[in-house]
Formats: C-alpha cells, structure tokens, sequence
C-alpha cells in the first residue's frame, strides 16, 4: 500500500512520551464525549420513530377499517337492491304459477303423490326427486331462510312436477297428457318473464365483478397509500440520521498532522485482513476509492475527519487485541518450556536413579561374602 500523505515511520500513539499520551487520553475523552451524545441523540431518535411508527399503524388501521366499512356498506346496499328486483321477478312469477295452478288440470299437482294409497310400489324407483306445488308454494313462503333464492329455482320445481308425472305415467295416460299441456302453458308464459330475468341475472354478475375489481383497487390504494406514508417515514428517519452525522462530525476535532502520520504508520502494522477492514472505511465516504484493488493510494490528508477518526477508533482497537494475543502467545511459550524442563529433569533423575541401582547390584555381586 502507498500513502500519498508524506509520512514517516514514528511510533504509534501509546508508545510516545508522556505528552502524547495526555494528548491521546484527551481525544480519547472528547471522543467518549461525542459517543455519548451520539447514543443519547440515537435514543431519542429511536423513541421518535418508535412513536411515529406507532401513529402511523393506527392511521393505516383507522383506514383500513374505513375502507372495510365502507365496502359492507356498499355491499349490503347492492344486495338490498338485488334483493329487491328478485322479490318482483318473484311476485311476477307467482302471478304464472297461480295462473297454471288454477286450470281444471292442475289438481293431480297440488299435493304430493300418495304413493302407498294407490299403491304405486315402483315410484321412488322411477321418480328420484318428487315434487307438487304445494312443496312449491310453502318453499316460496318461507322466511327462515330454506325458501327460494331466485326465480330460476321455482323455475326448475314447477318444470320438475311436469315432468315427474310424464316419466312415471304411460304418454296415453291421462295424468301425462294433462302434465305435458300444462308444461307447455307454463313455459310459453315463463317465456314472457324470461327476458326480465336474465337481465337481472346479468346485472348481478356485472355488480359482483364490479364489486370484486372495487374490493382489489381500494386494497391496492390502500397498500400505494401505506408505501408512500412509509417512504415519506423512511425518508423523515434519512434526515434526521444526516443531521446526527454533521453533528458528529462537527464534533469532531480536527486531527493534527502528527497525529495523521501516526495513524499511517499504524496502519502499516495491521494484519492484511484488519487492513481490508480499514479501507472499506475508508471506501464509505470517498465511492470512487477502491479498497480491494490490487494496488491502493491512500491519501491521508484528503480524508474527512469522520473518516480519520473512525480510522484511529479502528486501529487502536485492532493494535490492543494483538498486543494481548501476542502476550497470551509469549505466556504461553514460557509455560510450555517449563513443563518441558520440569519433564526433562524428572526423566533425568529417574535415569539416575536406574544407573545408581545397577551400580549397586553389580557391586553386590562382585563381593567375595555373597
């Protein structure tokens, strides 16, 4: 690495006379100083933003439950609307129904078929759904919700009597022959009202479409509401985070030239990974420096004096941690080597002690009295 800044090898700051250490202990106490208004005003921020944050859920609530209620009101006014044109179509139905069940013919349709009174033991087999209008007529007047919903239903009741009473019956048998002409009564007249109810059946799937795009477009205004309210909260939190840094780097005490030359000359002692770190601070406030270039110019003195602090915060951090790896390394030797030497000198006695009793099992041996 290249330092630009004309620098020359001094000692790190630590390591100086007593002058540069109360100069360093000076800094380091109007730095403390600055941290701890930073964190007070970094508190007050967050208790700032904690409170909008807050304010801004309730606003979002508060329409979201506006939008919400809104939408059943709407929704409920369609339905009594809808309701309200069915129950016409409904009365113009019942006008043909009463009409059909009037005929001399009708009789044989107004009540359900008795089926063990005249014996007809085949009839469930062949009719799986039996039906009469007086079913019809009691369904029509319900009011605890099992009526009928719309007047197609009644629709396919009425054609369902008919048509039970000519599957059942012979064609040549009476109640078939009355069946099939009053079939063709009901629908020529169902013909008449048919157009009324298909517009009113297309109306209702237009209204629920609509309903469905209008339910979609007020979820999506309220998400584009809240993403602007949000940015317009996150662009507040960028200001106020940019205020707090010109406060800190007013705060900031402008770095000597001595004090730069040490800074560059401890940068010089870090180790390749704890150097990477430092011109990525280095890169954060200068976006055309490169930090992991092959070849970096450093130039000191063009440095902000955030830049220059956050450097010499980093470093001195960095320099004490090896400092203490490096004494726990050497302590670790020494503690090493004298167990090394207890070991030897205990191997060495042993040893001793071995050739000493040889020794005197020899000498016992070569005496003339053993």
């Amino acid at each position: 690495m290249q330092m630009e800044s004309q620098m020359e090898a001094v000692k790190v700051e630590g390591f100086g006379p007593d002058s540069e250490v109360e100069d360093l202990g000076r800094c380091v106490d109007e730095i403390s100083t600055t941290v701890s208004r930073f964190y007070l005003t970094t508190d007050n921020m967050e208790l700032t933003i904690t409170k909008s944050a807050s304010a801004f859920k309730e606003k979002v609530k508060e329409k979201q439950l506006t939008g919400l209620e809104k939408q059943q009101q709407e929704a409920s006014q369609r339905e009594a609307a809808a309701l309200k044109r069915m129950q016409e179509l409904m009365r113009q139905f019942a006008t043909i129904l009463r009409q059909i069940t009037q005929h001399k013919w009708a009789h044989p349709f107004m009540h359900p078929v008795d089926v063990e009174g005249l014996g007809l033991h085949d009839y469930y087999e062949i009719v799986q759904k039996p039906m009469d209008f007086g079913t019809i007529k009691s369904k029509m007047e319900a009011k605890d919700g099992t009526g009928y919903k719309n007047v197609r239903e009644i629709y396919s009741d009425v054609r369902l009597v008919f048509k039970n009473a000519m599957k059942y019956n012979d064609e040549r048998h009476d109640v078939h022959i009355m069946a099939k002409t009053l079939l063709e009564k009901f629908e020529e007249k169902w013909l008449q009202l048919l157009p009324k109810v298909a517009e009113e059946e297309k109306r209702q799937v237009e209204e629920e479409a609509k309903a469905e795009l209008d339910v979609k477009l007020a979820q999506e205004a309220v998400h584009a509401n809240m993403a602007k309210e949000l940015s317009n909260e996150l662009c507040d939190v960028d200001l106020q985070l940019e205020k707090l840094r010109q406060i800190v780097i007013q705060k900031c005490r402008k770095m000597s030239t001595e004090e730069k030359k040490k800074l560059g000359t401890a940068l010089t002692r870090l180790s390749p990974e704890d150097l990477g770190k430092a011109l990525e601070i280095v890169a954060e406030n200068n976006p055309g420096f490169q930090p992991t270039a092959q070849e970096v110019d450093l130039d000191i003195d063009a440095q902000s004096e955030l830049t220059l602090w956050r450097l010499k915060v980093f470093v001195q951090d960095k320099l004490k941690l090896a400092g203490k790896c490096s004494e726990a390394v050497v302590c670790n030797n020494i503690n090493n080597n004298e167990n090394t030497i207890k070991s030897n000198s205990k191997r060495r006695r042993e040893i001793s002690d071995a050739l000493t009793k040889n020794a005197i099992k020899r000498n016992r041996k070569l005496s003339p009295n053993s």
